[in-house]
């Protein structure tokens, strides 16, 4: 029979899947549900319908809740805590009737470059290109008429959290990528907000920003309940209750911290899927500003520096594809977690350097490389081992080596230390292959746990239980360290030399063949441009 009261409910909506992970009161698993969806590309921005949001939702819930009937025999009608996460910061605009006035646009928009490099000279703070200050500032500078009539800036978490309680607030770990927090006050930094409002001409904005963003709260904060148009909304049959205590929204790179444990200093973490980054907590404040580094913060509050690339596996993901695709032609389907251990595998036999093939993952621009657009490229030189090992291990390595070049500035200029990284998501599905390159990329141990199946989902539900759990006085460290984590079984795959000393040489090349890849992205125009 399950302990409802002791359960909690994750939810999060990432670039190609959403998903629902409900835990018990040991934090293990007792049932999920998953929907998959997709971007588009509209109006020249990257954006997903908040219709499709909803539905997405609704689904992973009502799948989620199926198999806890089918396990345990019981309907869901009510949660012990729930929280939600989404795809970090971006931009989502709505007037005081609660109208969206402009379409959703997502962290993988590379459109911001002016007023990303105009804000981050006005603070002498890095602001990246999918902040939401940035989306805002941009859109003020191209003139764009909704602008005066925002009453409410938000995250896609914050906008299912208000949508779900009322409240309009955000955890300080996804508000870090709205606009740059104070960790002394734990809220917006006050000296920048007075410097964006400087200068923002009259009748630009109807309120000071500070007006128009989410209040900021802690991990573990109350954040309001789930009310009776919010039960409906998560679950339209009407099973669920209303009443569920709310845990602060989260972004996606907060929730990975959570899920590995990453949330103390000389912890760190990669979340590679979709897209890659790494989260290393700061035992010190980096000495000066450097464009491809964030500066963000745990859920708790404490600095994060973040390398944040936009694409990491979709490039795999269409090769891998497209083998498959062979494979069925010649009569020998396979699955697709087959599919994805054979290729995985297989780059283990690759020469350590990759025999010299080069490849470029980019479906968007990345700002760590100076890319303003995305076109995957594969290339090599006519003396280059083509090979399927080969050709395997390029396309793991071309989805780490943007990360690669963001980290080597906090390790080789900043001196910055992390005793082992955590993985989770998509690279590490398959055991060891990506655990293995990727310690060999940045030559650092690479660590996974048993949950890194899990993810974000499992990371926001932990958070949610935390919400309700934890005792006075204690840390979201220590809660996670001792309850959460003590008794977890990891993995740790050691730096290779070979690895290291080929994944050097690749990306010597790959620097040296950007050139190549900006190119490409002049000469080849996307059919919307």
């Amino acid at each position: 029979m399950v302990q409802w009261n002791k359960t909690a409910l994750g939810i999060e909506l990432g670039s190609t899947r959403i998903k629902a992970v409900l835990i018990g009161p040991d934090h293990a698993v007792l049932a999920s549900g998953a929907h998959d969806w997709e971007n588009r590309f509209e109006d020249g921005h990257w954006t997903y319908h908040l219709d499709d949001a909803w539905a997405g939702v609704q689904d992973a819930y009502a799948k989620m809740a199926a198999e806890v009937k089918e396990k345990y025999g019981e309907t869901v009608t009510t949660i012990g805590a729930l929280g939600f996460s989404a795809m970090m910061h971006g931009y989502l605009p709505f007037d005081a009737e609660g109208n969206q006035l402009a379409g959703f646009r997502t962290w993988r928009n590379t459109t911001t470059e002016q007023s990303a490099a105009a804000l981050s000279e006005l603070f002498h703070f890095n602001i990246p290109q999918r902040w939401s200050v940035a989306h805002l500032y941009q859109a003020i500078l191209n003139g764009e008429a909704h602008t005066a009539k925002i009453d409410f800036l938000t995250t896609l978490a914050g906008y299912l959290h208000w949508k779900l309680t009322g409240r309009k607030v955000l955890g300080v770990g996804e508000a870090s990528g709205m606009f740059p927090i104070d960790s002394e006050t734990g809220t917006y930094d006050a000296d920048m907000l007075a410097k964006f409002d400087a200068i923002v001409a009259p009748g630009t904005l109807k309120k000071p920003l500070v007006e128009l963003l989410p209040e900021v709260l802690t991990a573990g904060d109350d954040a309001g309940f789930l009310t009776e148009e919010g039960a409906k909304l998560l679950d339209p049959t009407g099973a669920l209750k209303p009443g569920v205590p709310m845990a602060p929204p989260e972004g996606d790179a907060g929730t990975g911290m959570a899920a590995t444990n990453s949330v103390a200093e000389r912890t760190g973490n990669v979340s590679a899927g979709t897209s890659v980054f790494a989260m290393i907590v700061l035992e010190k404040q980096l000495s000066t500003l450097y464009p491809e580094i964030d500066m963000v913060t745990t859920p708790s509050g404490k600095p994060v520096a973040m390398v944040h690339c936009n694409t990491c596996t979709s490039d795999l993901d269409a090769w891998v594809r497209l083998l498959g695709e062979m494979a069925d032609a010649a009569g020998a389907s396979l699955k697709k977690p087959q599919l994805y251990d054979l290729f995985y595998e297989k780059a283990l036999a690759g020469d350590p350097d990759c025999g010299g093939l080069i490849n470029y993952n980019y479906y968007s621009g990345e700002p760590v490389t100076g890319v303003d657009g995305g076109r995957p490229l594969f290339m090599r030189r006519p003396d280059a081992k083509l090979t399927l090992a080969n050709f395997a291990r390029v396309q793991l390595y071309s989805a780490m080596a943007t990360l690669k070049l963001g980290m080597d500035i906090l390790f080789d200029k900043e001196n910055v230390k992390v005793d082992t990284l955590l993985g989770h998501g998509g690279l590490f599905k398959t055991p060891v292959v990506g655990q293995r390159l990727l310690a060999g990329a940045l030559n650092v141990p690479v660590a996974v746990m048993e949950t890194a199946g899990e993810g974000g989902p499992w990371g926001m539900a932990v958070l949610a239980a935390y919400r309700v759990n934890k005792e006075e006085g204690e840390t979201l460290e220590a809660y996670l360290e001792n309850k959460v984590f003590g008794g977890a079984k990891k993995t740790v795959e050691q730096p290779v030399e070979a690895d290291v000393k080929g994944f050097a040489k690749f990306i010597a090349d790959y620097r040296n063949g950007l050139a190549a890849e900006k190119a490409a992205v002049e000469a080849l125009p996307m059919a919307a441009d």
